[in-house]
């Protein structure tokens, strides 16, 4: 595996560029062999080729921002979902573009014969490509190394990949730097665990001497230092973090995209709003929308609008908590608005108002958020900008994520923000809407979704 490694960029590369050649091809074949010969005014070679490669750049961008191309880093399942999602959101445009040249709308039953060719050739590109790389490139086996911290997230995690990963021993830190040393080489890589900066620092430059591939757990700061801004003001390294949140233009750019894309997606959204309402009224007369108190910018509360999906009166006895994965306090109606998130839609009333914004933090109940602080005292640091609909968490989290990852991936959204980074996870949150996992409740039992702690010698088994 190790001489294959060269060559693991160079196959995604061509794997990659197989299946855009395809698609981009049976577009020119179309626009070339149909829709240039019935429009009002043809277009000649450079035409056809502008036309094709305009195609083909929305294409690569949709794969880029759905992860259609990721060989060998996801599943053959997501690949399949990503590249259906990119090839239908650019044969809609691409369908617009017709008829915003035309001005007029041609039936679009060559594109939907496009898509479900296209589709039949992905479903083939994807079993071969991923079959040939988990061939070429077996699973790395690997170290694990921690601390007094629960890791027992961290072996789920790593499990559920095990196309990917498998974790063959862990070692604990206590049995010293040497001991760890002796037994690094025997592994393809180490994921070093929340351990103590002199001691993770000791293992991560010894790993770089021995070329041996480390993934490290991050801690806060390291989110917050890898965010930084390098200053070349002399020949002395400085990294500048600034900390005072978005500045004036950046939330003027923020609000007037909330306004707008909230307008939108409410437009859009009314008639199912209609069919929602009717839905929940007809299956147990309760009310249609369910308030809640939520958190938002600078620790601020307001109500959070949703489609109710749990029955009348379902923490009658005052405690607050999480949907469990088999909660019987959820209707039929809310299973089936929980598993596409479209009981979240009523928030663009939420946005529109400005108590949120389209993508931010997702809002927690101050009565969770403050069992959540107990544990980390730093988790109020996502509250730096308004709670979103949509948001890094929520597109790289699951549902069931814990606080201190969440507070990891709010924290980089916060540390990155850009417009443009607004916009790619309002156009990634479409793939989100039916993963099982991004909607799986905590465990029967659990309240929040902090992990259980415990003895580490249970939970290490390989």
């Amino acid at each position: 595996m190790e001489q294959m490694e060269r060559y693991k960029r160079l196959i995604k590369f061509g794997a990659a560029a197989v299946i855009l050649f395809v698609e981009i091809g049976l577009y020119y074949l179309l626009w070339t062999h149909y829709y240039n010969r019935v429009i009002t005014m043809p277009f000649w070679r450079r035409g056809n080729w502008f036309m094709t490669g305009l195609y083909g750049t929305m294409l690569f961008v949709f794969h880029n921002l759905y992860g259609g191309l990721k060989i060998g880093f996801f599943r053959k399942n997501n690949i399949i979902y990503s590249q259906f999602l990119a090839i239908l959101a650019t044969n809609v445009f691409g369908y617009l573009l017709l008829a915003l040249v035309e001005r007029h709308w041609y039936v679009p039953l060559p594109f939907v014969i496009l898509t479900a060719v296209d589709m039949a050739l992905v479903f083939f590109w994807a079993s071969i490509f991923q079959w040939t790389y988990n061939l070429l490139f077996p699973p790395r086996q690997l170290l694990l190394i921690y601390g007094k911290r629960s890791v027992a997230h961290v072996l789920e995690k790593m499990n559920s990949r095990d196309d990917k990963y498998v974790l063959t021993a862990a070692i604990r830190i206590d049995e010293g730097i040497e001991r760890i040393m002796q037994e690094v080489p025997k592994y393809g890589g180490v994921i070093i665990g929340d351990l103590g900066s002199h001691d993770r620092n000791l293992i991560f430059k010894r790993c770089y001497e021995m070329d041996k591939r480390v993934y490290m757990i991050p801690k806060i700061s390291d989110v917050l230092i890898r965010s930084s801004d390098e200053l070349k003001l002399f020949d002395t390294v400085l990294l500048l973090s600034r900390n005072d949140g978005l500045q004036v233009d950046q939330l003027f750019c923020k609000r007037v995209l909330d306004i707008l894309s909230a307008g939108a997606l409410l437009i859009l959204s009314l008639p199912l709003f209609l069919l929602f309402a009717i839905a929940i009224r007809l299956e147990d007369r309760g009310p249609v929308f369910y308030k809640q108190c939520r958190l938002t910018k600078d620790g601020k509360t307001f109500d959070i609008l949703k489609f109710r999906t749990m029955r009348v009166n379902a923490e009658a006895d005052g405690v607050a908590r999480l949907a469990a994965q088999a909660d019987d306090r959820i209707t039929r109606v809310g299973k089936v608005l929980r598993a596409t998130r479209l009981d979240e839609l009523p928030q663009v009333l939420n946005i529109l108002k400005g108590d949120m914004s389209m993508v931010g933090p997702r809002p927690e109940r101050p009565e969770i958020a403050a069992e959540y602080k107990k544990e980390i005292p730093e988790f109020d640091y996502r509250l730096k900008v308004k709670a979103g609909l949509t948001g890094y968490a929520q597109i790289y989290g699951v549902y069931n994520t814990t606080p201190y990852d969440k507070l990891k991936l709010d924290l980089i959204y916060i540390r990155n923000y850009s417009i443009f980074l607004d916009l790619k996870l309002i156009f990634m949150t479409p793939k989100i809407l039916f993963m099982k996992e991004k909607t799986e409740g905590v465990a029967d039992g659990q309240v929040t979704a902090v992990q259980q702690t415990g003895d580490l010698s249970g939970e290490l088994k390989f």
